[in-house]
């Protein structure tokens, strides 16, 4: 029989949003664990160079992550290492379930901040090469890339705004588009095709990328032909960015919240579901803009919603 712990709040993911909350609601003097399954941080630590947080100029996800995880914790917030298989609001309507393999949470009310994952290409060696060469965020590494060849791969709108984007900074802008078209509004790409630095590759896609330390050549794919050629460049003088979607994990909120099409949980700016006592924060939440410091100001709106709900107020 699983071990039960009950808690005012659970918090699924240690993430910025997870992390930030559970700071919230340890300060409001609620008894709060939070439950990440992989690594504190989330996709943070994956992201070698910050320059966009305020007041941590020049730092790393890692960093910023473990300031965050120290900082919950010297607070009275428990950081505990689980995966969620499932979370359900029992009969009464007065607790919250939340179960991991090995125990079963009962909490007064929860906050849900799973984040979302950029959805990857699958071309050889992205993996390898993420954080060094690869990206998945404009907004967060384009500055990197003054002065670069930068290709996107993507056809929507996300890509072709965020190619626009990148042109501030890169030298040339190329996008991959694996279709014969992209899928972007008429005056995105009207705004792309105008713009000196970006040119796009119909039919094609990157099948490989290597290097030594940094990238160095990509292999590309006709896919009407389907030949292939390589292009080696000075090394590190271009990057990748990934553009072709992230998949939220809102596994676990089937029935409880309502979700856009796209899957996302649908905006409320009290972070507050359609179930009373549940709360979503960070990446998983439909939004504008998916940065750090946006997720960590969700995780605060969220904690102090389920504070609220609990009768407790927020020590400012």
């Amino acid at each position: 029989m699983a071990n039960v712990i009950r808690k005012d709040l659970v918090i699924v993911g240690g993430g910025p949003a997870g992390l930030s909350a559970g700071i919230y609601a340890t300060r409001a003097l609620l008894d709060t664990v939070i439950l990440e399954k992989e690594a504190v941080g989330g996709q943070t630590i994956l992201t070698t160079e910050i320059d966009n947080y305020p007041g941590m100029p020049h730092t790393d996800g890692f960093t910023i992550a473990d300031t965050f995880q120290k900082q919950a914790e010297d607070l009275g917030a428990q950081v505990t290492m689980a995966n969620v298989t499932s979370l359900s609001k029992d009969a009464t309507g007065e607790a919250f379930t939340v179960e991991t393999p090995d125990t079963t949470y009962k909490a007064r009310a929860v906050i849900v901040a799973g984040g979302a994952t950029p959805r990857h290409a699958g071309f050889e060696g992205e993996k390898e090469f993420t954080g060094r060469g690869v990206s998945y965020c404009a907004t967060c590494d384009g500055m990197f890339y003054r002065g670069k060849h930068v290709f996107v791969i993507g056809g929507g709108n996300t890509a072709v705004e965020e190619s626009l984007f990148l042109a501030r900074f890169a030298d040339k802008v190329t996008l991959i588009v694996r279709k014969d078209h992209m899928r972007a509004s008429k005056f995105a790409i009207e705004q792309f095709e105008a713009n000196p630095k970006t040119e796009v590759r119909y039919l094609t896609s990157i099948t490989k990328v290597s290097g030594e330390g940094l990238l160095d050549s990509i292999t590309f794919r006709n896919n009407e032909t389907g030949e292939g050629y390589t292009e080696t460049f000075d090394e590190g003088s271009f990057g990748i960015f990934v553009l072709v979607g992230r998949v939220p994990s809102t596994e676990l909120l089937d029935g409880l919240a309502d979700l856009t099409p796209s899957g996302y949980v649908a905006a409320n700016p009290t972070m507050a579901t359609k179930t009373p006592g549940l709360f979503t924060a960070g990446d998983i939440n439909e939004k504008p803009l998916r940065q750090i410091i946006t997720a960590a100001s969700d995780g605060a709106i969220a904690a102090a919603s389920a504070a609220a709900y609990l009768g407790q107020a927020i020590d400012g």
